[in-house]
């Protein structure tokens, strides 16, 4: 993958590096954190393969999950991750997922990573829509979509299989013609 790089007031998203897979695996494996995850490592190495897998093919391929570090500028240390999905039908759309180590949750890192984010996708990417699926049993990330500006667009009822139970899904939504009215 290129080393693409965003750069926050307080953050830089950019590739995730071969050493940080104790840290991954450290944070995704905790229990409070992989409660709403589909992907949890069992064990450094399958976070280090999950590393090697993500930085193999280009940001923008079609239908392929590229994971992104979150760092505080300055510093080596990863204290979260953001996913990101371009589907390949319809195009122009990306779909994302965060998780942030549960030390860093609460200070406004998540927010400041995805409005970072969105600007990249809509500003530099040129995307008409971004969207993200979430869990509405967990209320930090459904108050996260919204604190960056995302609306409600459906709710799904026992639409997925996860974790050994149905669970609801909502698709959270944000047009590019109205990332630009915010600005």
């Amino acid at each position: 993958m290129s080393e693409l790089k965003i750069v926050t007031e307080r953050l830089v998203l950019g590739p995730l590096l071969s050493h940080d897979a104790p840290r991954l695996f450290e944070y995704r494996s905790a229990p409070a954190v992989c409660r709403y995850q589909f992907w949890e490592p069992r064990s450094a190495h399958e976070a280090e393969e999950f590393i090697e897998r993500s930085r193999s093919d280009s940001f923008e391929t079609p239908d392929v999950w590229h994971q992104l570090a979150i760092r505080l500028q300055g510093q080596d240390l990863l204290v979260g991750d953001v996913g990101v999905h371009f589907p390949g039908d319809p195009p122009l759309q990306a779909e994302f997922g965060i998780t942030l180590a549960p030390e860093f949750q609460g200070q406004g890192l998540a927010r400041e990573a995805l409005l970072g984010l969105l600007d990249h996708l809509f500003t530099t990417r040129s995307r008409h829509r971004v969207f993200a699926s979430v869990d509405p049993r967990n209320g930090p990330s459904v108050a996260l979509l919204e604190r960056v500006g995302m609306r409600r667009e459906a709710h799904f009822r026992q639409s997925l299989w996860f974790k050994g139970e149905w669970a609801d899904d909502l698709v959270y939504a944000l047009l590019d013609s109205e990332w630009r009215e915010r600005a």
